[in-house]
C-alpha cells in the first residue's frame, strides 16, 4: 500500500462522494457529448459503494455480472438512454429492475472519458500499442477526444500490434489498405466511431498516414484509399476496454474499493 492510498474501507463510501470526485476528475459538466450519452450518475442506490465493477456497456448481461461480483456502483462507457425518451419495457425494464433488484448504482462516462489525458481510452490505447501521444486529434466542439503523434516504424508491425490487442478483447482488425510495404510516419487515434467524414479531413490536413479507429462507414474505407490512408478498424468493443479499467483503478486507488473489469465482448 502507497502512502497516499486510503486503507481499506469497513463501511462503504457515499455514493455522492464517489460521484462528485468522478465528475471532477472526468469533467463531466465541461466536456460536450451527444444528447443520449447523459454522461454521470444515471441510477443510483441506497447503500453507497463497497465494490466496483467497470464494463464498456450497459446490458442485461453487465449489469447480471456486477450482481455476480457483489458490486454497488457499475461504471461503463456506454450508459443506458442512447434512444432518448423511451417506455420503461421490455430490454429497458429489466435493465432497471436488474439494477434495482440488487441495489447496483450506475455511472456512465462517454467522450469525458474518450477524452481525458491519462485514464481515456485513446490515451490507454496508444500506450498499449507502444505509441506516444503528443498532440490531440479529433476535435469535438473545442475538445480534443482523440490523440496524435509520430512516429518511424513499419506499419505491418504496428497492424500486428493492434492484431494482438483486439484479440484479447475478443475483436479483430481490418485496414483500408495493405499495410505491408509501407511506414507509419505520422498516425491518429480516435477509439470507437472514430472514422467518420471529420476525422478523415482532419487527418488529411494534419498529414496523418495512419489511423488508428474502432470502427467507421463504409464511405471512409473509400475515402481513405483515394487519400492514400491506411485505416486500422480494430473494433468499437476492443478499442473501449481500457479507459474503464483505468478508471476502475483510479477509484481503487482513491477510495480503496475493490475493483473488477466484467470483459464481455460484443465482437464489433
Amino acid at each position: 500500500m502507497t502512502a497516499d492510498r486510503p486503507a481499506r474501507r469497513p463501511t462503504a463510501v457515499p455514493l455522492d462522494e464517489v460521484v462528485r470526485a468522478l465528475d471532477t476528475e472526468l469533467r463531466t459538466a465541461e466536456v460536450s457529448d451527444y444528447p443520449g450519452a447523459h454522461n454521470g450518475l444515471q441510477v443510483a442506490n441506497r447503500r453507497g459503494v463497497s465494490r466496483v465493477a467497470t464494463a464498456v456497456d450497459a446490458s442485461r448481461d453487465t449489469i447480471r455480472a456486477a450482481a455476480d461480483a457483489g458490486a454497488d456502483l457499475l461504471v461503463v462507457h456506454h450508459g443506458l438512454f442512447w434512444g432518448g425518451v423511451q417506455p420503461i419495457r421490455g430490454v429497458t425494464y429489466e435493465r432497471l429492475r436488474l439494477l434495482f433488484d440488487h441495489d447496483i448504482a450506475l455511472y456512465s462516462t462517454h467522450l469525458p472519458l474518450d477524452a481525458h489525458p491519462t485514464l481515456g481510452n485513446n490515451v490507454q490505447l496508444a500506450h498499449a500499442l507502444g505509441l506516444v501521444p503528443t498532440d490531440g486529434f479529433a476535435q469535438h466542439k473545442g475538445f480534443a477526444i482523440g490523440v496524435r503523434g509520430d512516429a518511424d516504424l513499419d506499419t505491418a508491425d504496428l497492424v500486428e500490434r493492434a492484431q494482438r490487442y483486439a484479440a484479447s478483447y475478443g475483436g479483430t482488425v481490418r485496414t483500408s489498405l495493405p499495410p505491408h510495404g509501407r511506414r507509419t510516419t505520422r498516425w491518429a487515434l480516435c477509439t470507437g466511431g472514430g472514422a467518420n467524414s471529420d476525422s478523415l479531413r482532419e487527418a488529411d490536413a494534419l498529414g496523418v498516414d495512419t489511423l488508428i479507429v474502432g470502427e467507421g462507414p463504409h464511405h471512409t474505407a473509400v475515402d481513405a484509399i483515394e487519400h492514400d490512408l491506411c485505416i486500422l478498424y480494430a473494433g468499437h468493443y476492443a478499442t473501449e476496454t481500457l479507459g474503464v479499467q483505468a478508471l476502475g483503478a483510479w477509484l481503487d486507488h482513491t477510495f480503496a474499493l475493490p475493483h473488477q473489469f466484467l470483459l464481455h465482448p460484443t465482437g464489433l
